[in-house]
């Protein structure tokens, strides 16, 4: 490293601290951003995605779909989608979260998670699910701190023979927020 380079507070090497005034926030926009979400997954996550896996998503709920960018790069991007899950309740799903890893100390990923939940709230989800490896420590502690609980564990869920388990976050519509609620039930009503 030379003596014009380095290290900010975040971890990244550079001459110059990040601001939020340096990052760029989008909702994906089309089919020309499609590249930018599958570059970034497949070179971070370790699950392989096909195109129509993207696709799929993608096309059905675009407005669940976010990209973070620093410098014109994508550094971050959430792939999500809400539909009714067994004809009865309004579901949202979190299929993928990725932050490039010299980016992953500024809580950009607890910010596209927000922004998602933000959406799927407004469109009167009910509860949110997803699944996390069991080792990746680093996901689980940012989806608890958002008020996520483990539902279930799932043996060898990944094509790694991985474990994952599956978070559950409930939200509580804005009607059944009653002065009875702890201030932890609060906190997590409210958090995003």
């Amino acid at each position: 490293m030379s003596d014009s380079q380095h290290t900010n507070p975040n971890g990244l090497e550079g001459t110059e601290e990040i601001s939020e005034d340096d990052l760029v926030w989008k909702q994906y926009s089309g089919e020309h951003e499609l590249h930018l979400v599958t570059d970034l997954i497949d070179k971070e996550l370790s699950e392989p995605y096909s195109i129509f896996t993207y696709r799929y998503f993608i096309n059905q709920w675009p407005q669940l779909c976010f990209l973070v960018f620093h410098k014109g790069t994508c550094i971050g991007t959430i792939v999500c989608k809400a539909d009714l899950h067994r004809d009865q309740q309004f579901r949202g799903y979190i299929a993928m979260l990725v932050v490039d890893k010299p980016y992953r100390k500024l809580k950009l990923g607890s910010k596209l998670v927000c922004r998602a939940i933000e959406v799927m709230r407004s469109e009167g989800v009910e509860e949110i699910m997803l699944e996390a490896e069991t080792t990746n420590e680093g996901a689980l502690r940012l989806y608890e701190r958002l008020g996520f609980i483990r539902d279930k564990r799932l043996h060898r869920y990944y094509l790694s023979g991985q474990d994952a388990f599956r978070l559950k976050l409930l939200l509580p519509s804005p009607n059944h927020i009653t002065y009875d609620m702890t201030a932890l039930e609060m906190a997590q009503a409210t958090e995003c």
